[in-house]
């Protein structure tokens, strides 16, 4: 029997520099994987949607779909599993967050921003309607502020407060030294862009995923999800 397919869910954007990074995550994990089936589709904005990418794939082969989204909220819990549901032989695993690969990549993409003492960090969210999700994301600012060695805050960029603008200004009263923020999204995209507009002249992370290779930590959080998902 064939290895179940690996088909890669992520939220999907109208950014070509983020379906580009995500892109590479992909075919980096495929390129890990030769003897899997490893496709990409998306929930929302880009093509193929999840029933095209299901409907690509052969009759009769298991699947596994990896959400390349970094907590669970509605997407997974809800679309994922709405329109997955007509197939018995399809399994949702986990999101990628809280994970501590995920925490590397930020320490990594924080490292040129060249934090010294007295500065802050503040980690930038996208925001979820679902609060389990909001508190996945709190989690992930907690195991970065223990990596770090100093305190992080969290500020939304949708959905829930406290919304970045107003998180970057008060850590800005309290700070001794410089606000940086730490980007907590997959790729670049309107969040991102959104983020370096909100932070206010504050320095911004790169992205998770960018224009350089994906962080093999990423690669290898992708197919652990898959690998433990498998029945």
């Amino acid at each position: 029997m064939p290895n179940p397919a690996l088909l890669a869910i992520s939220h999907g954007t109208a950014s070509a520099e983020g379906q580009a990074a995500v892109a590479a995550l992909v075919e980096a994990v495929a390129r890990s994987l030769p003897d899997t089936t490893v496709r990409l589709g998306h929930v929302d904005v880009q093509q193929p949607d999840v029933a095209a990418s299901l409907a690509a794939l052969p009759d009769g082969q298991p699947v596994v779909i990896v959400p390349l989204l970094l907590s669970a909220g509605y997407h997974v819990r809800i679309d994922l599993t709405q329109q997955s549901a007509h197939r018995s032989d399809v399994v949702i695993a986990d999101a990628l967050g809280p994970d501590a690969r995920l925490v590397d990549v930020l320490t990594a993409r924080l490292a040129p921003l060249e934090a010294r003492e007295g500065d802050r960090v503040v980690l930038a969210v996208a925001g979820s309607s679902d609060e389990r999700a909001n508190d996945d994301c709190r989690t992930t600012a907690d195991m970065l502020a223990a990596r770090l060695g100093r305190r992080v805050d969290v500020g939304f960029l949708a959905a829930t407060e406290p919304r970045l603008g107003a998180a970057v200004d008060t850590v800005r009263d309290e700070a001794s030294g410089r606000v940086v923020v730490a980007s907590y999204l997959l790729a670049p995209g309107y969040f991102h862009d959104l983020a370096i507009r909100l932070a206010a002249g504050a320095p911004v992370a790169r992205p998770l995923l960018d224009d350089d290779e994906p962080a093999a930590s990423l690669v290898d959080l992708v197919i652990d999800r898959y690998r433990g998902s498998i029945r």
